[in-house]
């Protein structure tokens, strides 16, 4: 599983220290879960990066769906 944490930080201006800061997620964490590094965080890292983020969860992820 591959996270749009990357793009989403990026279109927002926002740097992982930021994203880490608003998010009260370290950023180490953000950087390998950007990186690949770490393809499974728990649902509550997940829903603050969300909410840093202001998008949905889901919205955290690749879809494949066509």
């Amino acid at each position: 599983m591959e996270f749009l944490i990357k793009k989403l930080r990026e279109q927002q201006g926002l740097t992982q220290n930021e994203l880490s800061t608003k998010s009260g997620v370290s950023r180490n964490l953000i950087a390998r879960l950007e990186s690949g590094d770490i393809q499974n965080t728990t649902t509550d890292t997940l829903f603050k990066i969300a909410n840093a983020l202001e998008v949905r969860v889901e919205n955290l992820f690749f879809n494949d769906s066509v």
